[in-house]
């Protein structure tokens, strides 16, 4: 071949080039496959609001950074993707100070999950939502295919663990691993972190008003006594996302059973308030409320007691009830009648214990603890029920559900049946030492079912839809509907826009094989080179090889 071509550019004449035998499967092992090199998901940023000009949750929106796990991410360049119940309290804080990302990939089924770690991710929930966050933070549904990129990040993460602890790999092991590994680079779009100025709380009212058998005084207030029942509505979390408001199917039950009872029989003006913002918001609408309102209404001020439902049926453990109060009842006063009436009933219908729980007031405090202690500052008498002794359990704001549908309607069915027993015969005052089912008032066409509560549990934000106050409206008198607004100079809280942003992540090598690659090439090149440079020598030596083969055939 080389004796008939007369100039160099002839070898490559009449055919497919040799070096691309060569070249081509070099390319092609080398490139990504594009149908695999990019995956698509949908993302939820963490929540961001400020309460008295303190920020909480997530400050950031932009992500564009390589992907590392929990164990092998090292600088602000990199994004951690990881599993929620993989990373610990101590782990998230070295994140948030130091890493440029997190991706966090929920749990596909919670109720799954052990004791311990559903305690564990409730606790880290909390820790996350009672601070600042300065990094981008995303949380992704369970999806297969995440599932399956996060196990390809952390894939040789405890080998090379275990391998530090006993032999470390020689150096040139770990540039040939780097090499040819497989890296990720996330890119989020489609969010945004702006203040939402157009920020409202709206607060409900509604009431179950004496009729015509009712006494008047001259300025045309009732004299009947008044009782006030609060709840307030969770429209996010750690997330936003549609939540069970369990307290607020409470109260609309309530309104629901007391409204066939009042027409008939009214022995008390009964008042339901439901407010769009709960501990998180540090009860903001019901702060909104108050002051609008309790200087004007001299009857409000003569409340005998105010009933807030916080967290009923959000326990694990037991069903124990917990009466919260700011200041301990005094003996003879309506508070101290009703409690004794509460821990009667849920003996008698549920078996369960009741239990007052002092706190205190502190004004140093930024946020309140019970909706309560909002009327208690204004020297109302009121008190919180709820299932949980503290108002810091990890389960008063958590987005996941450790049990069924039908398992919690059980829980509520029970609770919903003391309350309004013990509404009920404080009421009308009833007897309730006596034997069991004497004094019952709520049974037969008026007994308290699952169907009766359920239509209550996905109640939305009268912002979303109608459904809130349509009920209000079926059941109670004098509705209305308030807004409370932040401050344009001074806002008590500021909520930001949420929009679901789309996660791209795709499969890209790492930056040293760039490096490798550039030595591979001017390597390349450096050959050629000498190669063209020192050709005729070259040409001399396969001409001799070629010659002494012929003479040897």
């Amino acid at each position: 071949m080389f004796e008939e071509a007369d100039h160099f550019a002839d070898l490559f004449r009449g055919g497919l080039p040799y070096y691309l035998l060569i070249t081509l499967p070099i390319l092609i092992i080398c490139s990504s496959n594009p149908v695999l090199a990019a995956s698509e998901f949908g993302v939820q940023r963490m929540s961001q609001f400020d309460v008295h000009g303190t920020p909480y949750g997530c400050r950031a929106s932009t992500l564009n950074l390589e992907a590392k796990s929990l164990y092998t991410w090292q600088t602000s360049r990199h994004c951690i993707v990881t599993r929620l119940q993989d990373m610990t309290i101590d782990q998230f804080r070295e994140i948030r100070a130091k890493a440029g990302g997190l991706v966090i990939l929920l749990p596909e089924n919670f109720s799954s999950l052990s004791l311990e770690e559903k305690q564990h991710i409730h606790m880290l929930e909390q820790a996350m939502m009672l601070q600042e966050i300065s990094i981008p933070v995303y949380f992704s549904r369970y999806n297969p295919k995440m599932n399956e990129i996060v196990n390809d990040v952390t894939k040789t993460t405890s080998v090379k663990q275990q391998k530090s602890s006993q032999e470390r790999e020689s150096a040139i092991s770990e540039i040939l691993g780097s090499i040819s590994a497989n890296g990720y680079q996330i890119v989020v779009s489609g969010t945004s972190h702006s203040a939402n100025k157009q920020t409202k709380i709206s607060i409900i009212q509604g009431e179950l008003t004496p009729t015509k058998h009712a006494v008047k005084t001259n300025d045309g207030e009732s004299k009947l006594p008044l009782i006030i029942l609060t709840a307030h509505l969770d429209t996010f979390g750690l997330i936003n996302g549609p939540l069970k408001n369990v307290d607020v199917a409470v109260l609309l039950t309530l309104a629901e059973l007391f409204s066939k009872l009042h027409a008939s029989i009214p022995k008390y003006r009964l008042m339901f308030l439901v407010s769009e913002s709960g501990s998180l918001l540090n009860f903001q609408g019901m702060k909104k409320w108050l002051d609008s309102n309790i200087d004007e209404n001299v009857q409000l001020q003569q409340a005998e007691f105010v009933i807030c439902l916080d967290s009923i049926s959000k326990t694990l453990t037991n069903d124990n009830i917990f009466m919260h109060v700011s200041k301990p009842p005094k003996e003879g006063t309506p508070m101290n009648g009703f409690y004794k009436t509460l821990k009667t009933v849920a003996l008698r219908y549920g078996n369960a214990t009741v239990e007052g729980v002092h706190k205190k007031i502190n004004l140093a405090d930024t946020l309140l603890a019970w909706e309560h202690e909002r009327f208690s500052m204004k020297r109302m008498p009121a008190f919180t029920i709820s299932n949980l002794k503290s108002h810091k359990d990890y389960l008063r704001n958590t987005i996941f559900e450790d049990e069924d549908e039908e398992e919690q309607l059980n829980k509520l069915k029970t609770n919903v049946k003391i309350l309004a027993e013990t509404l009920a015969s404080y009421i009308y005052s009833l007897p309730v030492d006596n034997a069991a089912g004497s004094g019952e008032i709520f049974t037969g066409s008026m007994a308290i079912t699952k169907d009766s509560i359920r239509p209550w549990l996905h109640v939305r934000s009268s912002q979303q839809n109608n459904d809130l106050k349509n009920a209000f409206e079926k059941y109670l008198k004098n509705v209305k509907v308030s807004y409370d607004k932040p401050d344009p100079r001074e806002p008590d809280f500021m909520l930001y826009d949420e929009r679901d942003g789309l996660l791209n992540i795709y499969n890209v090598k790492p930056a040293v094989f760039d490096l490798f690659l550039t030595f591979m090439i001017v390597a390349y090149l450096a050959v050629i080179y000498l190669a063209i440079f020192h050709f005729p020598k070259l040409y001399t030596i396969v001409c001799r090889m070629t010659v002494n083969k012929v003479k040897v055939n």
